[in-house]
């Protein structure tokens, strides 16, 4: 009697759990990755993993350091005209993001951007320094 007992729980007990999932289960067996990430079918281990993300951000350095290179050689005028048209895409992109959000989430958008606005002031006050710093020392 005791075990039909408790195999009833048991089995009353099942469907609450089972409905607890989401979706039913875990989405997949396999190792935890980012989905359609552009490696996630791989299935790479960790060191491998590490070694791509360094070689990545070592591609994405010598990129920008590229860009740099050839964007030095424009003319002042494009430069200022390029940095324009950058910021005004960017403070587009930003309102209309602005715009899908719900009154409080708004709020801490706009805190958010304003905190990575005083970021970014001091981190170009430390370039100056920085800049002002090495030039003394020549």
């Amino acid at each position: 009697m005791r075990k039909t007992l408790i195999a009833l729980m048991f089995a009353a007990a099942l469907p609450t759990v089972a409905m607890a999932m989401p979706d039913g289960g875990p989405r997949h067996d396999g190792p935890h990755h980012r989905g359609n990430a552009p490696y996630a079918q791989l299935d790479l281990t960790p060191e491998q993993r590490q070694q791509i993300g360094k070689l990545k951000g070592d591609g994405m350095k010598a990129q920008r350091e590229i860009t740099k290179r050839y964007l030095d050689k424009l003319p002042a005028a494009d430069k200022k005209a390029m940095q324009d048209e950058l910021k005004a895409r960017h403070d587009k992109t930003d309102s209309e993001i602005r715009g899908l959000l719900k009154p409080e989430q708004q709020k801490m958008f706009d805190a958010q951007q304003k905190e990575r606005a005083a970021r970014k002031a001091e981190w170009k006050e430390f370039q100056a320094w920085k800049a002002e710093k090495a030039g003394k020392a020549q």
